[in-house]
C-alpha cells in the first residue's frame, strides 16, 4: 500500500541527507506510527508520499501508483486519492462545518445529490452532525480537527496520513482523535501517523517506525512502543533477502 525502496533526499546546503536510503513497506489496513526527534526526516518522508517533494533516488509506490509516472499536472488528482490530516486543520474559515466537508467533495467532482447524501454520514462518523451549521472559529480545537478528519475521509480514501494530528490538544481530546483514527482504520483504511506523543503510541501498541538522522533505526511491527534512540541494524547481504522493491514490480500508472 505504501512502499519506499532505497529513497534518498538531500536538500541544497545541507551536509547530510534528510532521508538516507529509506526502505519501508506498509501493508493495506495497517495502522503505523512514524516517530523521531525534530529533524529526523519525518516531514520529508510525508512530503514524499504526498509528492510535495521528489526523491533524489529510489522508488515510491503508493496504492499501486508509481510516483515516477505522476506528472506535475496530475499531482492534484493523485493527492485527492489520499486522505491528509494536518496539525493546523487548514479549514476554510468562512465556510460552515458542512460546507468545509462538502467543498472537498465538490473539488473531487461529486454531484450535488451525492454530496447531500455523503456529508451527513461523514459528520455523524466524527460526531459533529449537530455542529454542521457552525463556523470553525465557533469550535474547539478538537472539534476542528474532527472536521479536518471528516473532510479527509469523505472520499473514502484507501490511505490516510496524519501529520501530528494531536499537537496542541489536551489529553482527553487527543484520546478522542486517536480513537477516531483507530475507528477509521477498523473500516479498512491504511493509516500512517507522525507524532511526538509517547502516551498515544504506547497506548495503542501498533506498528512503530523510528527515524533518526534520515534512517529507519527501528521498526516494531507489532505491539510497538515509543523509541527514539536505537542504532541501525546491520545490513544483510542483498543475496540473502528480497527487498520490497524486488517483490513488487511498479506499475506505470498515471493519474488521469
Amino acid at each position: 500500500m505504501i512502499l519506499l525502496d532505497s529513497v534518498t533526499k538531500k536538500y541544497p546546503g545541507d551536509s547530510a541527507p534528510a532521508l538516507d536510503a529509506v526502505s519501508l513497506h506498509i501493508e493495506p489496513n495497517e495502522f503505523a506510527f512514524l516517530v523521531g526527534k525534530s529533524g529526523a526526516g519525518k516531514s520529508t518522508l510525508m512530503k514524499m508520499i504526498t509528492k510535495e517533494e521528489n526523491p533524489d533516488s529510489g522508488k515510491i509506490i503508493i496504492g499501486g501508483i508509481d510516483l515516477d509516472y505522476v506528472k506535475k499536472r496530475h499531482i492534484p488528482g493523485y493527492r485527492r486519492r489520499l486522505g491528509v490530516v494536518f496539525q493546523d486543520f487548514k479549514l476554510l474559515p468562512r465556510r460552515t462545518v458542512y460546507e468545509n466537508v462538502a467543498f472537498a467533495l465538490e473539488i473531487a467532482g461529486m454531484s450535488g445529490k451525492e454530496i447531500r447524501k455523503t456529508v451527513p454520514k461523514v459528520l455523524e462518523l466524527v460526531d459533529l452532525l449537530d455542529q454542521a451549521k457552525k463556523f470553525p472559529d465557533q469550535l474547539s480545537g478538537g472539534q476542528q480537527q474532527r472536521v479536518s478528519i471528516a473532510r479527509s475521509v469523505a472520499r473514502q480514501p484507501k490511505i490516510l496520513i496524519a501529520d501530528e494530528p494531536t499537537a496542541n490538544l489536551d489529553k482527553l481530546t487527543t484520546e478522542e482523535i486517536i480513537g477516531l483514527l483507530k475507528k477509521i482504520n477498523d473500516f479498512g483504511t491504511t493509516i500512517l501517523v507522525t507524532t511526538h506523543n509517547e502516551n498515544v503510541v504506547n497506548s495503542l501498541q501498533k506498528r512503530v517506525i523510528t527515524l533518526k538522522d534520515g534512517k529507519i533505526v527501528n521498526d516494531q511491527k507489532n505491539h510497538g512502543i515509543y523509541k527514539l534512540d536505537e542504532t541501525p541494524a546491520p545490513k544483510i547481504p542483498s543475496r540473502a533477502v528480497r527487498t520490497p522493491g524486488h517483490a513488487l514490480k511498479p506499475r506505470k500508472k498515471v493519474i488521469q
